[in-house]
């Protein structure tokens, strides 16, 4: 397809997009396929990002935000051209393919209708009316006028241009509706950030069937982070505030901690434990954290303590936290050659904070020794009607079913 060209900013905008197409390329987790990186280069990403300019148009990792709420908080954004490749090729889109996309830009939708080519279809489905006028809009001046852009709650997906062969979603997802998997084509995937325990993982699943139950296995997972879904399927997280400046976000279920007694441990002196084992992969290892712990919560702090020195930089972002009562622990890490650059180790606070330091010490120890490498689990998402596991640690239920995650 030939998009619709400018002549006055053609040639910039060509540069533009062939530098970032090389950028991609030569990315650790970017561009892996020929396929990507001709859509990538060909659709004129600067007509989808009408106000800004084009150095932000065609910067790899930046996001735009389209939309926002009363409170300032993103609710639509064009997403980096990064993750929108890393979510293409866990797609693994083939010319001909029927593709819902869940979450609409346009620009995505674009470089979807160019990798499943004219005998393909590409449906766009957004619950925001003024979003999907845009994206239309969008799509008209770009070249892409037969991509399908639907105003509708994703949750019920679209039936009526089902099966689809991929269902990409482009939103930050807590849960699977049984729709998309009602719509998948029998040896069809869903490529989705979906939230695990506060973390957010884009995982390609495959659909696979047993005994006549269908269910979702996972063909591999990459660090991600979306607006979150709107509408029926939105789930927010749930806040426990300990002080002003600190809080634990819990993702599942209900929460049973002693709150004032965690306050108190905030106060109490900081326990320093340290493995011994390498601090790599942190986005593997969060995975892991998150997965192995019961009720696992992320502890927030604000900036200033952590300037101030009271707590670890990983607090400020969300660390996985081990809670026991009125103690918990958290990660760190520190400086040493003797581990490849870094060791991982443990501040924990409370009366019983050389418990559960060592508890997170041992996880620390088994995920360097067993698990250190990318895609190292296995998850697997079971509907309601499917047979489920056994209740452990690593079975997360949902609205709609139960997210498993195991570590082989």
């Amino acid at each position: 397809m030939i998009p619709v060209r400018d002549s006055s900013i053609d040639e910039t905008a060509a540069r533009l997009r062939a530098a970032m197409v090389d950028e991609l390329r030569a990315s650790d987790n970017g561009i892996a396929t020929e396929a990507v990186a001709a859509s990538v280069a060909t659709v004129p990403r600067h007509l989808f990002a009408p106000g800004e300019s084009l150095e932000a148009a065609y910067a790899a990792n930046k996001a735009l935000v389209i939309k926002r709420d009363q409170n300032g908080r993103a609710i639509s954004s064009l997403s980096a051209t990064h993750i929108q490749a890393v979510m293409l090729e866990q797609a693994e889109i083939e010319p001909g393919m029927r593709i819902l996309e869940v979450g609409s830009g346009g620009y995505n939708a674009a470089l979807i209708q160019e990798l499943v080519g004219d005998r393909g279809s590409v449906t766009s489905v957004d619950i925001d009316q003024e979003i999907v006028v845009r994206a239309r809009a969008c799509l008209d001046k770009a070249g892409y006028g037969h991509v399908e852009v639907v105003v509708a709650d994703a949750e019920a997906g679209v039936a009526e241009r089902s099966p689809y062969d991929r269902i990409i979603v482009t939103a930050g997802a807590y849960d699977l509706p049984p729709a998309w998997l009602d719509q998948l084509s029998d040896r069809g995937r869903i490529v989705v950030p979906l939230r695990i325990r506060g973390l957010t993982r884009s995982i390609a699943f495959d659909r696979i069937s047993t005994d006549g139950k269908a269910s979702l296995i996972s063909r591999g997972y990459r660090l991600c982070g979306f607006v979150p879904m709107q509408g029926v399927g939105s789930r927010r997280e749930q806040v426990v505030p300990l002080t002003d400046d600190a809080a634990l976000r819990v993702d599942d279920g209900l929460w049973d901690y002693d709150v004032e007694a965690l306050r108190q441990a905030l106060d109490s002196p900081r326990l320093e434990r340290w493995s011994g084992a390498p601090f790599d992969l942190p986005d593997e290892l969060e995975l892991f954290l998150v997965t192995n712990v019961s009720q696992a919560a992320m502890l927030h702090v604000d900036e200033k303590l952590v300037k101030s020195g009271q707590f670890a930089p990983s607090t400020a972002r969300g660390v996985p936290t081990l809670i026991d009562n009125g103690s918990f622990a958290y990660r760190t890490k520190r400086a040493n050659e003797k581990t490849g650059g870094f060791e991982s180790g443990v501040f924990a606070h409370g009366p019983d904070a050389e418990g559960v330091a060592e508890q997170y010490i041992e996880l620390l120890r088994r995920w360097a020794r067993d698990h250190r490498r990318r895609s190292a689990a296995r998850i697997q998402y079971f509907p309601k009607e499917s047979d489920m596991p056994a209740q452990f640690v690593g079975l997360i239920p949902k609205r709609h079913g139960a997210v498993e995650v195991t570590w082989p």
